[in-house]
């Protein structure tokens, strides 16, 4: 029972960070470079005392994992810059075309064929898909929605690369790769925030910084602790299917608490892009 209400806190956790994103007064690099400082600070700070014994990597395993961690950096800004753009339901919903991408990449990435069920699920969710986007809807859609939407995207296969990446990068020790990784996504965005950012310009109030500070402690740094450490006692289907829990409470959010509607069309295509990407996780011996 420990280990289910840990994975359901992480996800709770996860489903809240769009609506914290709305009230940064940041740029999405920014953002990103703060929750990948603080979210590896925190994890090396918490495992330290815990008494937790770092292990040697390879340095090939040590450039990929620094490599996916720069790649997760980038997610995070597309991800940020969708929040900004278009509604938390519209950003999370092209988010979750991320099982849908690496579906289509399989044959590439993993030499799998795709099976009919795959394909099936994949279709479902590329309409449900065009559903969320609004072009289905009376009022149609604008070009700051696009905007949203591609970026929602784009996060969406940076995320596909980072899951691609990770299953060919083993590593026995999951809360050392997230260290590297978060970290990775910190000090490599430092270049780019120095050549884009007018840092004169930054000016944050105290309430800027405690939604900083959360996001970066909170539903970085805790979060991930909660959410690996949930996974030692259950199983893989157990976990695929309690993280539909991050989408769903990121879309019920959406509609509380910043009274963003979805159409008729926009919760068909939400049910179509997570029902197809749960359906193709699960097994055919799953019941």
């Amino acid at each position: 029972m420990k280990s289910y209400m840990m994975l359901i806190s992480s996800m709770l956790i996860f489903g809240t960070i769009g609506i914290f994103r709305k009230y940064i007064p940041l740029s999405s690099g920014m953002i990103a470079f703060f929750r990948g400082l603080l979210g590896s600070a925190f994890l090396f700070i918490f495992f330290a005392v815990k008494g937790h014994k770092t292990h040697r990597i390879e340095k090939k395993k040590l450039l990929m994992l620094t490599v996916t961690g720069a790649i997760l950096g980038l997610n995070w800004i597309l991800l940020f810059e969708a929040y900004n753009y278009t509604s938390v339901a519209t950003a999370t919903m092209c988010y979750y075309m991320q099982p849908t991408i690496v579906i289509l990449l399989s044959p590439i990435t993993f030499q799998e064929r795709i099976t009919i069920k795959k394909g099936f699920c994949a279709i479902a969710s590329i309409i449900g898909m065009v559903f969320v986007s609004g072009m289905m809807d009376n009022a149609g859609i604008n070009a700051q929605d696009i905007t949203g939407i591609l970026c929602g995207l784009g996060a969406a296969v940076f995320y596909s690369l980072v899951v691609i990446m990770n299953k060919k990068v083993q590593i026995k020790d999951v809360y050392e790769k997230t260290i590297i990784q978060l970290a990775s996504s910190a000090i490599i965005l430092i270049p780019y925030l120095l050549l884009t950012e007018n840092w004169s310009a930054i000016a944050l109030d105290t309430m800027a910084v405690v939604m900083v500070l959360i996001i970066g402690i909170v539903h970085t740094g805790i979060a991930y602790a909660l959410y690996f450490g949930s996974m030692k006692d259950l199983k893989a289907q157990s976990i695929a299917v309690l993280s539909y829990i991050d989408p769903v409470f990121a879309l019920l959010l959406s509609a509380g608490v910043l009274h963003e509607k979805l159409s008729v069309f926009g919760v068909a295509g939400a049910v179509l892009i997570l029902g197809s990407a749960l359906i193709s996780e699960i097994n055919g011996k799953w019941r």
